[in-house]
């Protein structure tokens, strides 16, 4: 390393900054050192997997939390979950699982963990200076901005004054906390519909507030994961996929307005489902209450835009996380709260200033986070080996606007500012490698960066096909 002429800068070349160390950052990681890319790694935690280590300072996760998607389909590319999985993997074990890979691929070399970032700024040439928590300053061709959307709590204001405890599900960790108490739960989303079955199961008394109306999707259909299913057969055009889905949900869960949950406003798939099957059992049984949104708190009561109030000692608000990368907002384009990224990953303002999992979608993250991060990989291969199709990639970048879609028209709010189907994403990714002349992402892609195989690692079975090894 050479000093730059900025002073107190320590120049690395052509190295890349991948800031962050959970599954973003790692296949982030994997990526870059299949294409034979330098890079270097922050993590201020002191271990590897991001949010789902929950003694992690800010960590989302819950005793009670489950993958979302299932085992068999949301694995690293190449590096499948392993068979004594359940078909929802606990916390405990996706975070035992995502250690392992950055075990199985050699990873942890390049990540200086205990190292948070303060600042990204962009020089006179163009290039990245980053000021780590120690207070040093490091410059890199390119930044991976990979610390991802679920750290900063958004904490609803309220109308009048609550005398019990308000406060933000970040906080939350176990069931207990509930016990003895009468308990809303505000928002359902997936973490907010977990929270309230502990909530169900726990306090004297549940409630859930909802502001609109959700369509359920069981996470077992016919026996099968729902993605599974999703995913069995061949892919359906959206026109008969969703009456077709529409139909087999309602024989499955019947008419949910029965239970006191509003009637969704809007058509399947133009929102996020309700991946749960937990609460509905708990409303079949009554062991919570489904109340509206909230209209103003009043001592130690709640009262809601339907007139109705509770008495309730904990307000617990599962109202999602506001998206933001504090270190770097200002390169950053926001509009309604979601950072504007050409595929979700490329800034179009500043040159090699990337992001991975900014995005909302239809499907499991981490092999969406090895799309992305095959991606912004060759890319920068492209670069540095002056390939044509680097300069055509840049093009792209300031002028292509893709529908990813996939024909669905979401509906309007925060959330679904970004939100695309993962069909169309991954289609359209593997048009433009072809048509960039840039190689194609197969299981088999990261075989021969592999230092482990997996049943040396621990927790992991060995996967059926010979894995090559390096020293």
């Amino acid at each position: 390393m050479t000093p730059t002429t900025e002073p107190g800068v320590v120049d690395c070349g052509e190295a890349t900054c991948i800031i962050g160390a959970g599954p973003g950052g790692l296949s982030a990681a994997r990526a870059l050192k299949a294409q034979g890319l330098p890079y270097e790694q922050f993590e201020r935690h002191h271990d590897v997997g991001g949010l789902w280590d929950m003694d992690n300072p800010g960590s989302p996760i819950y005793e009670s939390a489950h993958f979302i998607s299932s085992r068999d389909l949301s694995g690293f590319m190449g590096f499948p979950m392993p068979k004594h999985f359940p078909d929802y993997p606990s916390h405990r074990q996706i975070l035992s699982y995502v250690r392992s890979f950055a075990d199985a691929y050699g990873l942890r070399a390049a990540i200086r963990l205990g190292t948070g970032v303060n600042q990204v700024r962009k020089d006179a040439a163009g290039h990245w200076v980053v000021e780590l928590s120690d207070g040093t300053r490091r410059r890199y061709k390119a930044v991976i901005c990979a610390t991802g959307c679920n750290w900063d709590p958004n904490l609803p204001k309220f109308e009048g004054r609550f005398s019990g405890e308000l406060r933000h599900s970040v906080t939350y960790r176990s069931g207990d906390e509930f016990r003895g108490k009468r308990v809303l739960v505000v928002g359902a989303g997936n973490s907010g519909a977990d929270i309230a079955c502990d909530a169900a199961t726990h306090a004297d008394q549940a409630f859930i507030s909802v502001r609109r109306g959700y369509h359920f999707i069981p996470k077992h259909i016919f026996g099968m994961p729902a993605d599974e299913f999703g995913e069995s057969g061949p892919h359906l055009p959206l026109w008969l996929a969703r009456p077709i889905m529409t139909g087999l949900l309602r024989l499955m869960t019947g008419d949910l307005t029965r239970f006191g949950l509003p009637r969704p406003d809007h058509r399947l798939f133009e929102s996020h489902p309700l991946m749960n099957s937990q609460l509905l059992h708990h409303l079949q049984h009554g062991n919570i209450a489904v109340k509206p949104d909230i209209s103003h708190l009043d001592g130690h009561a709640v009262v809601f835009k339907d007139g109705s109030r509770e008495e309730v000692d904990l307000v617990l608000c599962a109202t999602g996380y506001r998206w933001s990368c504090r270190y770097a907002a200002e390169y950053f384009e926001w509009r309604g709260g979601r950072p504007q990224l050409y595929l979700s990953m490329f800034s179009r303002d500043h040159r090699n200033l990337f992001g991975i999992g900014y995005l909302e979608n239809n499907s499991s993250a981490y092999k969406l986070f090895d799309t992305q991060a095959f991606m912004i990989a060759a890319y920068l291969k492209a670069q540095r080996d002056h390939d044509a199709s680097a300069a055509r990639f840049e093009q792209l970048i300031q002028r292509d606007q893709p529908d990813l879609s996939g024909g669905i028209r979401f509906v309007d709010s925060p959330r679904h500012q970004v939100y695309i189907d993962a069909h169309s994403f991954k289609t359209y990714l593997r048009k433009l490698r072809a048509r960039m002349g840039w190689n194609e992402l197969s299981e088999a892609f990261y075989d021969r960066v592999r230092v482990a195989s997996s049943a040396a690692v621990p927790g992991l079975q060995a996967p059926v096909r010979e894995v090559v090894s390096h020293g």
